[in-house]
C-alpha cells in the first residue's frame, strides 16, 4: 500500500512539473505538504475502519449472549428492575455498534426511481410523536417538481431521519422545522435541492467544519457516525451535503441530488 502511495505522488508531481514553474518554492513546497496531510489522513481514516469494523463485530458477538441472558432473567423474574436497566443499556450499545458497522462497511445503494417528497413525508410521519411532545411546528415547501431521482429509498430515509432528528434534538418547545425542496440547473443537468431547517441553538462556527467528521460529536450520548454516514450515502448517491448555522438561530442542512 505505501509503494502505491509513493508511486501516486510521484505521478501527480511529473504531471504538475510544468504548471508549477515560475511559482514559488514555498507555495509548491505548502502545495506538497497539504497533499502528504490529506494522504496521512486518508490512511488514518482507512486504517480506522478497518479497526472500528473488527471490534464492532466483536462487541456484537457479545452482546447476543449477554442479551440472551437478560432475557432469561427478565423471565424468571428475577431482579427485573435491574435486568430491565442493563436491557435498555445493551440496547444502546447494540445502536452504537451497529452504526459503527455501517459506516465501516457500507452497503451498495439499490438504485431505483423515488419520489423524494414521498420519503421526507413518511419520514416525518415516522417522527410525529417527537414533533407533537415538542410542541414542533412544521412547515412544507415543496417546489420541486417532478421530485424523483434515482436513490436508494431505504438509505435516503435513513439521512433523512437522521437530519429530522438532529433539528428536533436542537430546538426546545414550540419550535419550528421547515422542510423544503427545489429544483436547481448543475451543468445543463438539474438537481433536487432539499433543505432541513430547524430554529435550534446553532452550531458554533468552530465545530462546523468537523462536523461530518467520523466519531465528532458535542452530544452527550452521541456516536458521532450520524452526519458521517449521512454524508457517505449522499456521496455515493453522486451528490452532496452542506450544513449551515447561526448560534442560536437554527441550522440548515442542504442536500445535492442528481434529478431523474
Amino acid at each position: 500500500m505505501e509503494k502505491g502511495r509513493h508511486l501516486v505522488v510521484l505521478n501527480m508531481s511529473t504531471e504538475s512539473f510544468s504548471k508549477n514553474r515560475g511559482r514559488k518554492s514555498s507555495d509548491i513546497w505548502s502545495s506538497s505538504h497539504v497533499s502528504d496531510e490529506n494522504m496521512r489522513r486518508l490512511d488514518r481514516l482507512a486504517n480506522l475502519g478497518t479497526l472500528s469494523a473488527g471490534v464492532a463485530h466483536e462487541i456484537k458477538n457479545s452482546l447476543t449472549a449477554i442479551k440472551t441472558f437478560i432475557e432469561l432473567l427478565i423471565q424468571k423474574g428475577e431482579d427485573k428492575e435491574l435486568a430491565g436497566v442493563v436491557a435498555k443499556e445493551l440496547s444502546r450499545i447494540d445502536a452504537i455498534v451497529s452504526q459503527m458497522l455501517k459506516f465501516a462497511s457500507p452497503r451498495p445503494p439499490a438504485f431505483a426511481t423515488v419520489q423524494i417528497h414521498d420519503v421526507l413525508d413518511h419520514s416525518l410521519r415516522l417522527l410525529q410523536h417527537h414533533i407533537s411532545g415538542k410542541m414542533i411546528s412544521v412547515k412544507h415547501d415543496y417546489r420541486a417538481k417532478p421530485a424523483t431521482a434515482r436513490a436508494d429509498e431505504a438509505q435516503l430515509q435513513q439521512v433523512f431521519m437522521n437530519l429530522l432528528l438532529n433539528a428536533l434534538e436542537a430546538m426546545g418547545a414550540n419550535g419550528t422545522l421547515i422542510v423544503s425542496t427545489d429544483i436547481a440547473e448543475n451543468g445543463g443537468k438539474k438537481d433536487i435541492v432539499i433543505k432541513i431547517r430547524d430554529t435550534g441553538i446553532g452550531i458554533p462556527n468552530e465545530n462546523l467544519p468537523r462536523l461530518f467528521e467520523p466519531f465528532f460529536t458535542t452530544k452527550k450520548n452521541g456516536t458521532g457516525l450520524g452526519l458521517a454516514i449521512s454524508q457517505g450515502i449522499i456521496q455515493d448517491h453522486h451528490g452532496k451535503i452542506e450544513a449551515h448555522s447561526e448560534v442560536y438561530k437554527g441550522s440548515t442542512f442542504t442536500i445535492w441530488l442528481p434529478a431523474a
